[in-house]
């Protein structure tokens, strides 16, 4: 019960994103089934203690769970153990003294630019309505640095040629406007005239970017179509949505943008979740340095 109250107070009161309900909920499951068992009727308050917490997460390393997925679904307890507390469901909090697991830094991975170049190419995508959906998909993230859950809830009112702009809701409904230069412009009207080939609703209340029988995009949907085709273009590890973020995000400081001016872009809420971007810079100068210089 206080799982589903926790839910709830996430989409309503927090405004949080699907995925992200979707993964602190399953987080929180897989905590409660693996302490209670089969007994649900268990109370927060008797389950939910730093000893079993700690239990979990030696469980969780026995099983292979790398440092970065465990602080994870820490920071799901977290989140849940101050909303029990805020509410009176408990007394004191049992993640207080719970310490994060210690991990490596992990810079962001990116697409280079001309493996970027590659995507441009003539029959790189498939003929008819699919592949200008998926071009136009493709080229919006990169344009943007948009999020997954960005893109899939843009409609029609929101993408606006004219003034060369598109507003998007990020999160907790943090409203930002996304500059457009000519070529994603041209990218959306190939496709637009496309959609109307189909019949697919294209009001102003539509959602911009539909499948292919012209319903809303999902992230599983978006994710396939996006490894697919980085796949043909790079040897990176990690390819997905948030990559092409990571790019734009990336090759904006390469070329000479200020973090401040990505900060906005990218719509992060404070500077030091924007400056991990200057690691992959200071990576790049190294490589020159070491590449130039004599004695390097």
């Amino acid at each position: 019960m206080e799982i589903k109250m926790f839910t709830e107070y996430l989409r309503l009161e927090r405004r949080s994103s699907e995925h992200t309900v979707k993964s602190y909920e399953t987080d929180l499951l897989q905590f409660r089934d693996f302490i209670c068992g089969n007994s649900k009727s268990i109370s927060c308050s008797e389950y939910f203690t730093d000893r079993n917490v700690r239990m979990w997460m030696m469980n969780l390393k026995e099983n292979g769970l790398s440092s970065r997925s465990i602080n994870r679904k820490l920071s799901s307890l977290k989140a849940f153990a101050n909303y029990l507390k805020k509410v009176g469901k408990m007394d004191r909090n049992p993640m207080a003294k719970i310490s994060s697991q210690k991990t490596s830094k992990r810079l962001p991975e990116f697409v280079a630019e001309n493996d970027m170049n590659k995507m441009t190419t003539e029959d790189f995508y498939p003929e008819g309505f699919a592949g200008k959906r998926d071009e136009f998909m493709v080229e919006l993230f990169y344009a943007t640095g948009m999020r997954l859950s960005e893109l899939i809830n843009i409609k029609h009112l929101d993408f606006m040629p004219a003034e060369r702009q598109v507003k998007v809701f990020g999160k907790r409904s943090k409203e930002r406007i996304c500059p457009l230069n000519d070529y994603i412009i041209n990218r959306y009207n190939e496709y637009l005239e496309q959609k109307k080939e189909q019949g697919f609703d294209v009001s102003s209340q539509a959602w911009l970017l539909v499948t292919d029988r012209g319903e809303k995009l999902y992230d599983k949907f978006v994710y396939r179509k996006i490894t697919h085709y980085l796949g043909e273009v790079t040897s990176i590890d990690k390819k997905s949505p948030h990559v092409l973020r990571h790019t734009f995000a990336t090759q904006m400081l390469n070329n000479g943008a200020d973090l401040n001016s990505i900060k906005e872009l990218l719509g992060h809420a404070s500077l030091s979740a924007t400056q991990v971007y200057t690691h992959n810079t200071f990576e790049k100068l190294k490589t020159v340095y070491k590449q130039a210089h004599p004695r390097a």
